[in-house]
């Protein structure tokens, strides 16, 4: 999901005076921590996925060939027509009929996606039809609340606020889930549990925010999805407004007129915005590992439930 964080930052125009407003002071307070959090989290899961990976192997050499071997540096990359069935099915996926469900797979050995089939996953994501209807509703919204006022209101406001929140979530797609996974070849997926306790099922999701599958099939440090966030967020501050002026306090017999500005730009809200995207990415993590079993109590039941009541008792 898209994140955008407008700034309430105030300046007060009074010559040698410069103020902020209390929403600023408590949406920066909030987001150093959150900052905070995320980053003791993500030493933490750093320090995991390093002693997970310096365990040794436990793999027999094959004895040594008398004739030279075919070459198998190819072989990881072919996949059967049965496993990329599989993948087509994973990536039709979606809740309720609706929302996109592309990139969550069951199968923890899941061969790792080529660069091609991360472009494909990614475009398909953010260009869905369900995508741009959220994107479309998170900027009604944000016009209704009167978000970065800047952008004005009317068709050109609703525009503009469409255009940065589909440039959101673009952007946070293209980096986390191609541009950077290709790089640094890491798996962009999430990978379901779909087993165990549910304490057990929400630390393993959450730790997936940090650490990620990788190409060969190891674990480490989920670089693309922090560098992600991190990367759209900056990049973010190109189309929101800038310090602009949004309204003039009256003058009084004792003071002159005072301009208001608000800027939604600059390293803070960056951070900022770095911060809630991750928040987003755990929250959205959970509903990736719990939904398909909401999924099958409520939905299977049901219709388990109507197709007895259909058949009835035996006499």
């Amino acid at each position: 999901m898209p994140c955008r964080t407008p700034s309430s930052q105030i300046l007060n125009e009074t010559p040698g005076v410069k103020t902020h407003g209390y929403a600023a002071a408590r949406s920066l307070s909030c987001s150093r921590c959150i900052i905070a959090l995320i980053l003791t989290a993500a030493c933490w899961s750093f320090a995991s996925a390093q002693s997970n990976d310096s365990q040794p192997q436990q793999q027999t050499a094959p004895p040594p060939s008398p004739r030279p071997a075919a070459p198998t540096s190819a072989t990881p990359n072919v996949k059967s027509e049965h496993e990329r069935e599989l993948e087509r099915q994973e990536q039709s996926q979606r809740v309720l009929g609706v929302v996109p469900f592309f990139g969550v797979t069951s199968r923890q050995d899941a061969p790792a996606l080529t660069g091609r089939e991360k472009f494909h996953l990614f475009a398909k994501s953010a260009f869905d039809p369900a995508t741009i209807g959220i994107v479309g509703v998170q900027a009604a919204i944000s016009q209704g609340e009167n978000e970065f006022p800047a952008y004005g209101q009317g068709a050109q406001g609703y525009a503009k606020r469409f255009g940065a929140s589909l440039a959101d979530e673009v952007s946070s797609g293209f980096w986390s889930n191609y541009a950077y996974p290709v790089l640094l070849k890491e798996d962009p997926r999430y990978f379901r549990l779909g087993e165990g306790s549910f304490t057990g099922r929400t630390f393993y999701s959450v730790k997936q925010v940090f650490v990620c599958h990788t190409d060969k099939g190891g674990r480490q440090f989920n670089f693309s999805n922090v560098l992600g966030s991190l990367t759209s967020g900056a990049i973010s501050n190109l189309y929101y407004p800038g310090r602009s002026e949004i309204r003039v306090i009256p003058a009084t017999p004792t003071s002159p007129a005072i301009p208001v500005y608000e800027d939604d730009r600059g390293v803070e809200l960056t951070l900022s915005r770095a911060a809630i995207a991750l928040g987003y990415g755990t929250i959205g993590g959970l509903f990736d590992e719990f939904w398909p079993d909401i999924y099958q109590k409520l939905f299977k039941k049901h219709k388990s439930d109507s197709a007895n009541a259909t058949v009835g008792p035996e006499r």
